[in-house]
């Protein structure tokens, strides 16, 4: 391989023969079709080998530029390739919104659907739930569309790579809104056990930060819509508001952050909690996510406040989030209202991953399901019985990939 391509995070180092950018469809195709193995390839923000083959790797990023509105429909109709800031500044510029966006802004469409990947809101799913319809290049080459009029729609969305090479992506929109974004800090967490509902319900998203450290939530960042009330207050559930800005590390300069302090401003600039103009962090960094069933939520949140001990020496910030429930049958949020506990460790293999399997766990009672896109070491036979739908997805699998072309051996290991 000429090129030495990595992950974000450089703690992937792809194996494959040789990269491939297509830069049309009909190119695709026959790259596909002639190939033994392929992969596709987003904005490689995984932290895991689930984009990974010894054999060829497709970027998504060459494909067209696509973007088309559906007033009359409701959706937007978007390549592949495309990220979510640029998404979003072309929607708010006609007067349109996407109904969520995840932390960072700089993640690939395709690629954040595929794993599950989400922002945060009681009464929002992940990225995935907005997907109205898709088109993917399947194994023999051919170009397939699939929308909500069937079921294959709804195991192929979170498809994790193993159906096809997504090409174009549709989403469901609704009008332009603007957000204003707080952060109040040191919020106990009796507080939280206590208030837990009434914590994550107060706004649009929610989203607390910790560095299991003691026994209070070191930050609680929330995201308003400008037409709901929001009293001025110095104190929320006893947390103090903030008196600057925040970066959710503290210590560290709050300039890549989007604007807080209450500021309005559109959907698309505050949702997220980083800035498109900014390298999201520095990628010196591992991170892991483990969705629970929100009725879980409390008890495991105090299971894992009782390793802190553990934690807190190979952590750089830990992130508390809520998701609705959804139907797609690969999605950690199928069927039941979530709870994400996201880690933000430093990049020390040996040193985080000892502690993985102390937070894991801590956390099997509660039928947690680890991110598909981020670092875990649960055993491959429970996270297999925790997708209810997983033999329907085999199903899809032999469908549109009979010989296994798009199957690695993440697949392998986790699906199979």
């Amino acid at each position: 391989m000429s090129e030495n391509l990595m992950n974000w995070a450089g703690s992937v180092t792809f194996q494959a023969e040789a990269i491939e950018r297509p830069g049309s469809v009909e190119e695709l195709q026959g790259l596909v079709a002639r190939s033994d193995k392929v992969r596709a390839l987003g904005s490689a923000h995984s932290f895991n080998d689930i984009a990974d083959t010894p054999h060829t790797l497709i970027s998504t990023a060459g494909l067209p530029d696509t973007f088309a509105i559906d007033q009359g429909a409701g959706t937007v109709t978007v390549g592949a390739g495309l990220r979510y800031a640029e998404v979003g500044r072309r929607l708010h510029e006609q007067g349109y919104a996407l109904p969520n966006l995840a932390s960072l802004p700089h993640i690939s469409v395709a690629g954040s659907v595929a794993t599950g990947t989400h922002g945060s809101g009681d009464a929002n799913g992940n990225l995935s739930t907005a997907v109205a319809a898709l088109e993917m290049v399947t194994a023999d080459g051919d170009l397939v569309a699939l929308d909500r009029r069937g079921d294959h729609l709804y195991g192929a969305v979170v498809g994790l790579g193993a159906l096809g090479v997504i090409t174009t992506v549709t989403l469901d929109i609704l009008p332009s809104f603007d957000i204003r974004q707080y952060v109040y800090e040191d919020l106990p967490f009796e507080v939280l056990d206590e208030h837990f509902n009434d914590v994550f319900s107060s706004a649009y998203s929610v989203s607390l930060f910790t560095a299991w450290s003691g026994p209070v939530v070191d930050q609680v960042w929330i995201k308003r819509r400008d037409d709901a009330t929001w009293p001025t207050e110095e104190t929320w559930f006893t947390a103090r508001a903030a008196d600057g800005p925040r970066h959710p590390v503290r210590g560290i300069d709050p300039t890549p952050c989007t604007e807080q302090l209450g500021v309005p401003g559109p959907w698309y600039a505050r949702l997220p909690h980083f800035r498109p103009e900014f390298t999201p962090s520095s990628g010196v960094e591992l991170q892991t996510e483990y969705l629970v069933p929100r009725r879980h939520a409390v008890e495991a949140l105090r299971a894992v406040d009782a390793v802190r001990d553990r934690i807190a020496p190979v952590l750089q910030i830990s992130e508390i989030r809520t998701m609705a429930a959804d139907e797609l049958w690969m999605s950690p949020a199928y069927g039941q209202e979530t709870v994400g506990i996201h880690f933000t460790w430093v990049k020390d293999m040996a040193a985080v991953l000892p502690v993985l399997g102390v937070v894991e766990e801590r956390l099997a009672p509660y039928d947690a399901r680890p991110h598909w896109g981020k670092i875990f070491t649960t055993a491959p036979e429970v996270v297999r019985s925790r997708y209810p739908r997983l033999r329907d997805f085999h199903e899809l699998m032999r469908h549109y990939d009979p010989a296994g072309k798009f199957t690695n051996d993440f697949v392998a290991r986790n699906l199979l």
